[in-house]
């Protein structure tokens, strides 16, 4: 099986007044397509930085990476764009949802940058609101909702362009321990349904329903 993802020997450094901080030193990696992987480590080992990179973020100062067929080092950034609009979709920890629009337009509005016409954008959102189990917070704001509800929003809105890959950063990290668990049900759920979902964590607990987990320490892959 050939990888969807492909790193070979990335570095990222950080220049800081005169000096040079390593975030990511010389990693190589690769995820299939299919895959669920827990990319686990402590604050500042590097995992989110990968995410980034994975994402189309951030690019990186030396080293190849491959999604699919293209190297995006290689990539303008109006490609890497369009890459990370139809490709990826994105989980935070924060959310992220816009407080001016309710549930359904936070949903569709990835699709309005692929310029999709209003009645299939909405078509679409409520479909995904309905899986996730907000088909009576459609027309809620965002401060009218619980944390878990929010990143129920979140997850709906990283599937509304049909992305082959989620990358899930700290996706529980500002919820309870039940509201956590009913999330990561709801990941695993898509997994099944043929995502390929990276998890960026440093809670151990949460790699148990990953296939593979690769551990992070000092910018550096410690194994897996």
């Amino acid at each position: 099986m050939s990888a969807l993802i492909k790193l070979q020997d990335v570095y990222k450094i950080y220049s800081l007044e005169d000096v040079e901080v390593p975030a990511i030193d010389g990693i190589s990696l690769e995820i299939n397509q299919g895959d669920f992987v827990a990319l686990i480590g402590p604050s500042g080992s590097g995992k989110s930085t990968v995410m980034n990179l994975i994402g189309c973020l951030d690019t990186a100062t030396k080293g190849t990476i491959h999604l699919g067929s293209h190297n995006i080092q290689h990539l303008s950034e109006s490609d890497l764009a369009q890459i990370r609009g139809k490709q990826i979709g994105f989980i935070f920890q924060t959310f992220n949802l816009i407080p001016s629009l309710h549930a359904l337009d936070n949903v569709a509005l990835p699709m309005l940058f692929q310029h999709i016409p209003k009645s299939a954008r909405n078509k679409k959102a409520k479909k995904l609101l309905e899986q996730v189990g907000l088909a009576d917070r459609m027309y809620h704001l965002p401060n009218q909702l619980s944390g878990g509800q929010r990143q129920r929003v979140a997850i709906a809105r990283a599937l509304i362009n049909d992305p082959e890959i989620i990358l899930a950063d700290e996706p529980t990290g500002n919820l309870d321990t039940k509201t956590g668990e009913e999330i990561m049900k709801l990941l695993s759920s898509f997994h099944r349904q043929g995502k390929t979902i990276i998890l960026v964590t440093h809670n151990p607990a949460l790699t148990k329903l990953a296939n593979k987990v690769i551990r992070m320490k000092d910018g550096q892959i410690m194994g897996g």
